[in-house]
């Protein structure tokens, strides 16, 4: 069987890391996804998440830690995250925060960084950077050599938005690794407080 990490889903990482804060069932975590706008990088529905879940017990990543019911309502499952689960999470993170793609995958990474210490993530992104700024360098030529051939622009035009989106890109990672290394942006235990507003959060997803 192929190691946890390689075959994990951006879903499956999300759930995981829902249980590194706290044991859940399916039904919590769907609306804890929802009401911190997780949706927003990636289609959550019930299926898609109760599906994973399952993929995830079988992977021995998490695992029952009891059943409940409450008045008229189905019988609830509550998981626990594993040791394994755990190593699991911070390793997919450690994969795809260095990775150049502009993709899904990178987004949740970014969105879960803060499950690895604030030097870590910065080595990680210096690692993005510089496979951006050769990526950035290629469709410069790129561009330049075409224009130098003749190539018509409205040949360019998808080299051309790509070129502009990874300087963007580059710009907001230098300025993300500077801000974590001056310690502008407060990170880990120490930079969370368990406010009121999270637990009231928590309390309406259990509903």
């Amino acid at each position: 069987m192929a190691e946890p990490v390689t075959k994990i889903t951006p879903m499956g990482v999300m759930i995981l890391a829902l249980l590194s804060e706290d044991d859940m069932h399916p039904y919590e975590m769907v609306r804890l996804l929802r009401q911190r706008r997780d949706d927003r990088l990636l289609k959550i529905t019930n299926g898609t998440l109760y599906h994973s879940v399952a993929r995830l017990l079988e992977q021995d990543l998490i695992a029952e830690v009891g059943v409940d019911r409450e008045g008229n309502r189905p019988e609830r499952t509550t998981y626990t995250l594993t040791p394994r689960g755990g190593e699991v999470v911070r390793d997919w993170v450690r994969r795809e925060l260095s990775s150049a793609e502009l993709s899904t995958t990178f987004r949740v990474a970014l969105a879960e960084a803060h499950n690895l210490d604030r030097q870590e993530v910065v080595d990680l992104l210096r690692i993005r950077q510089v496979a951006l700024e050769e990526e950035h360098a290629l469709h410069a030529y790129g561009i330049d050599d075409a224009r130098a051939r003749g190539v018509p622009l409205q040949f360019l035009l998808e080299i051309e938005r790509q070129q502009v989106l990874l300087h963007a890109e580059l710009e907001w990672m230098r300025s993300l690794i500077d801000r974590l290394e001056a310690d502008e942006i407060p990170w880990g235990p120490a930079g969370f407080e368990d406010s009121d507003r999270y637990r009231a959060q928590r309390k309406a997803a259990r509903r």
